[in-house]
């Protein structure tokens, strides 16, 4: 049986916007943006979760939520059974350690002014790993582990191509020996044949150091390549999650098979069959009542546009949250 590392429970995220000398004037209150709204989903022990989606949907929103880099409103994130957001809680400083963060920029997530044997020995100071002593030869079998040269510890990050900063940000995240790694679009700055590098390197140090990952990309190959299993938000709603392979070929809801059909292929003999929504992507200022995909689907009924569809199991096909899902025909 699978074991649940991190748990989150209908989480809720929204962020006023500064109002304009106009609403002042008109005395009009500040706008809501719900990044975030009701995401449920678990996080298995040794996984790589996939998280999909357009731009603005919410992937980062949520990364940014489990390291707490944002507070939500509604719902709540568990570790091991602990509620992370709860005040003073004794484990907050085990939590900082066990979940790592790594960000699409490392250039602006590494201090400019630190080399990268300097950045490595910070983390293992702040979290107490090692004693003094010890803490050269970590470093040292920190950049081996990354496959970077022992002389790249003297050295600062501008002096690295973006793909040896990525990997001072792993080696970073892994110095402090985390259990979770959050991957926040962290290839999509990289050249193809160095982000398959990265993300090998990834895939060997999750095997080898029994690492549990959140994958969030916008590249829908190299997600399927990656994942165990892919979860699709639009709009901060989860609309599909399920077993990677089975999503990718045969998506059950809308909108998922509209972005998975959007996606290239590398075969030049295969012919383009995308799926062309109608209508504008709403703004998040504004979502819509009922499904907030209804206003693009082809398939949507009285019912869509007046109830919001909850995430359900439908066999052999993971969870939906579409009122027709057995309805609707899947696009492979």
């Amino acid at each position: 049986m699978s074991e649940t590392v991190m748990q989150i429970r209908d989480l809720g995220l929204e962020f006023s916007t500064p109002r304009t000398l106009v609403d002042v004037i008109r005395r009009r209150p500040a706008r809501v943006v719900r990044a975030l709204n009701g995401v449920s989903l678990a996080l298995e022990k040794g996984e790589t979760l996939g998280v999909v989606g357009e731009s603005g949907c919410g992937k980062s929103t949520l990364a940014r939520c489990i390291v707490r880099l944002y507070k939500p409103q509604h719902g709540g994130i568990q570790y091991r059974g602990e509620d992370i957001f709860a005040s003073e809680s004794k484990h907050d400083r085990d939590y900082n350690r066990r979940v790592q963060m790594m960000f699409q920029d490392p250039y602006s997530s590494l201090n400019p002014r630190m080399s990268a044997g300097q950045i490595l020995e910070e983390a293992l100071r702040v979290h107490g790993m090692r004693s003094e002593k010890e803490i050269p030869a970590r470093v040292a079998e920190l950049l081996d582990l990354v496959r970077l040269p022992q002389n790249a510890a003297a050295k600062l990050p501008h002096e690295f191509s973006g793909g040896q900063r990525q990997r001072i940000a792993i080696a970073r995240a892994l110095a402090v020996e985390p259990e979770v790694l959050i991957a926040d679009e962290l290839v999509s700055a990289l050249d193809v044949s160095v982000q398959a590098q990265v993300v090998n390197l990834l895939l060997s140090l999750q095997e080898e150091l029994d690492l549990t990952i959140l994958f969030v990309a916008h590249d829908l190959r190299l997600v399927r390549h990656v994942s165990n299993r892919v979860a699709v938000i639009y709009l901060g709603r989860i609309v599909e999650i399920g077993d990677s392979e089975t999503l990718f070929a045969s998506p059950s809801h809308p909108y998922s098979q509209a972005l998975l059909s959007a996606a290239p292929s590398l075969d030049p003999d295969e012919k383009g069959n995308a799926i062309r929504l109608e209508g504008e992507l709403p703004s998040p200022l504004n979502v819509p009542p009922g499904c907030p995909f209804h206003v693009r689907c082809p398939h949507a009924t009285e019912i869509c546009r007046k109830d919001v569809p909850a995430l359900r199991s439908i066999e052999g096909r993971g969870e939906v949250a579409c009122h027709h899902a057995e309805e609707v025909k899947t696009h492979a």
